[in-house]
């Protein structure tokens, strides 16, 4: 039961009650217990999150943070991770289940579409802040930008048949078109796919749009000129259980595949 269809089923349920005194007892009786079972109802969702957040930490500090406490103590005082990671927000991605990072190993950032825009002070500030800091403070050695196999956001931008029509959400179709050159070039390259196969390799051409938008911020562009700075992309194929990855540089690298 979704949460709309929930609150309204508790209104109408409230002026039932208060509006119908003419119902007889029995039919009272039943409302008034059916209200208070979605009431019952709501109230375990919340509590079954409680509980699961609370044993995740207990678990988490048993098995982690007692077990290794110089580790800890050190990232207590201070960071140095030599990865900052891009990956998209999807539940089914998670960067340090994936490459095994461990605490204060990797800077991660993670958004719809694991995706860098081109440098702009004016806008999408919180994505220049959050490289901004691991890269001139932190000083990182490598980017890594995670792609992945059926991404939603891929597929929305993908969906999007005329950047002039009006967005169909607030949020989501806005930034996605940060990759329009990825999905144009799909059309054009692959336009006798099926657009599931088109999804796929615009979920990897995705990610060189964002690597090259990298380069568009002067202090990423700066230590990669001086090789203090590597970028790297990837694409991780949950349904294979396979991991791509590739080098931006002027020469470009075979990919290397994992599984």
């Amino acid at each position: 039961m979704s949460t709309e269809s929930y609150e309204d089923a508790l209104e109408r349920l409230g002026e039932l009650l208060s509006n119908k005194s003419d119902l007889g007892n029995k039919v009272a009786a039943k409302i008034k217990k059916l209200f208070g079972e979605l009431e019952e109802f709501e109230s375990k969702k919340s509590s079954d999150a409680v509980k699961q957040i609370k044993s995740g930490f207990i678990h988490f500090k048993n098995h982690k943070y007692l077990k290794n406490p110089s580790l800890f103590k050190a990232l207590a005082k201070s960071q140095n991770p030599k990865f900052l990671v891009f990956a998209c927000s999807d539940s089914r991605v998670s960067p340090s289940h994936i490459l095994n990072f461990q605490p204060g190993e990797a800077f991660i950032v993670r958004n719809i579409a694991n995706m860098v825009p081109l440098y702009d002070k004016t806008q999408h500030s919180g994505t220049g802040a959050a490289m901004e800091y691991p890269i001139t403070k932190l000083n990182v050695e490598t980017i890594l930008v995670i792609g992945h196999s059926r991404c939603g956001g891929i597929k929305g931008l993908m969906s999007i048949e005329d950047d002039s029509a009006p967005s169909r959400s607030v949020f989501v179709e806005d930034w996605v078109k940060i990759g329009t050159p990825a999905k144009n070039m799909i059309k054009q390259e692959y336009g006798d796919l099926s657009f599931e196969e088109q999804c796929t390799y615009c979920e990897k051409e995705a990610v060189n749009v964002t690597l090259g938008n990298l380069l568009s911020y002067p202090f990423v562009r700066e230590r990669v000129v001086k090789g203090k700075l590597s970028i790297r992309g990837a694409h991780y194929d949950f349904v294979n259980g396979t991991f791509e990855l590739w080098e931006l540089d002027v020469k470009t690298t075979p990919a290397c595949f994992f599984s």
